[in-house]
């Protein structure tokens, strides 16, 4: 119960971050600066980098003295939660992608501390897409009514900048080099359409070969501050995020609120994100990618009702919005009597 008078003492266990990878952090930092004033938000962030088996037990330890009213493991970190109170404790699951790359005996045992005993030791599970939800049912066969859809919000820093659209060439974004971000079968898709590609994100060798085989006219930006990479998606003038895996897809989000024109993914997360504000291609098809990005080069009209769906679609992730739930959560688990 919550002992703090009318204000919910919330925890929020953060990662310590790696360099130039940020979007945990980000996103609760705009949730925390949106929560409504009865729940005050504290932030312990891992001592360690999230390697090794002592650095990570030592966290777990030092965590345990640090809880709220409600304890909120806000991703990544999901082992915080084994010595956590499991009446109190939510915690964020953003994805399983490390799940489908492993086999076997590793796998076993990643899915048992990565997924199932942390969710086992959580009153409540958050996720950030119907998708993830899908996945994570089908995975680890848990309780249903444990776990919450809660999507991820995009940052006020996104705003609308006008921009004429360039048609003759155009700079199309690509947020991301892993290889669930697929630069390699867009680069494929472009071959030949007069544009200049941004890919945010470091490359690797064989990417950049890859990239001058297929004639690519690209530039690299990577270790950009927050502001530089808002300023990326007001220079551009559409984004491409052909991704083959994400529990979310934020970078649709963010290019909807700043005005440019989205095509992206036809599965798993990204149509339930993007909504009507983007144009769907099958990511593991090239000729689906270039047929996309050819209709909102040549399509005017299209484009533009693409820009207006998109400002309306942003809407729906703003971060009140998603504070809003996540203050309604805490709330109902810190006055919440019995146990896990």
């Amino acid at each position: 119960m919550n002992t703090g008078g009318n204000h919910l003492k919330v925890t929020h266990f953060m990662r310590r971050p790696r360099p130039n990878v940020f979007s945990i952090e980000r996103l609760y930092e705009d949730v925390r600066g949106a929560m409504p004033e009865d729940c005050r938000v504290t932030v312990w962030t891992c001592r360690n980098l999230s390697n090794g088996v002592w650095p990570r037990l030592q966290d777990i330890w030092l965590a345990r003295k640090h809880q709220g009213d409600v304890n909120h493991v806000t991703g990544d970190v999901h082992y915080l939660t084994f010595l956590l109170d499991p009446k109190r404790t939510v915690l964020t699951v953003h994805d399983l992608v490390l799940l489908g790359r492993l086999r076997g005996i590793k796998r076993w045992i990643f899915r048992l501390l990565w997924y199932w005993l942390p969710v086992r030791l959580s009153r409540a599970v958050v996720v950030i897409s119907e998708s993830t939800r899908k996945e994570l049912l089908e995975n680890l066969r848990c309780d249903p009514a444990k776990i919450t859809v809660i999507h991820n919000n995009v940052s006020d820093e996104f705003q609308p900048v006008p921009r004429r659209f360039a048609a003759a060439c155009p700079r199309i974004l690509h947020m991301g080099t892993k290889p669930n971000k697929n630069l390699d079968r867009v680069a494929e898709a472009l071959a030949g359409i007069p544009s200049r590609l941004v890919i945010i994100g470091p490359l690797s060798q064989s990417q950049i070969t890859m990239l001058r085989q297929y004639g690519i006219d690209y530039e690299n930006h990577t270790g950009l501050s927050r502001a530089a990479l808002v300023a990326q998606y007001g220079a551009a003038d559409m984004l491409i995020f052909a991704s083959t895996y994400e529990g979310f897809g934020l970078p649709i989000v963010e290019a909807n609120a700043v005005g440019r024109p989205v095509v992206t993914s036809n599965i798993l997360s990204m149509p339930e994100v993007a909504g009507e504000a983007a144009c769907l291609v099958d990511p593991f098809d090239v000729a689906s990618i270039r047929a996309g990005v050819r209709r909102v080069i040549d399509d005017a009209d299209y484009r533009r009702r693409l820009i207006e769906a998109g400002h309306v679609n942003a809407g729906r992730f703003r971060a009140e919005k998603v504070a809003a739930r996540y203050a309604a959560l805490y709330r109902e688990i810190a006055n919440a009597p019995g146990r896990v």
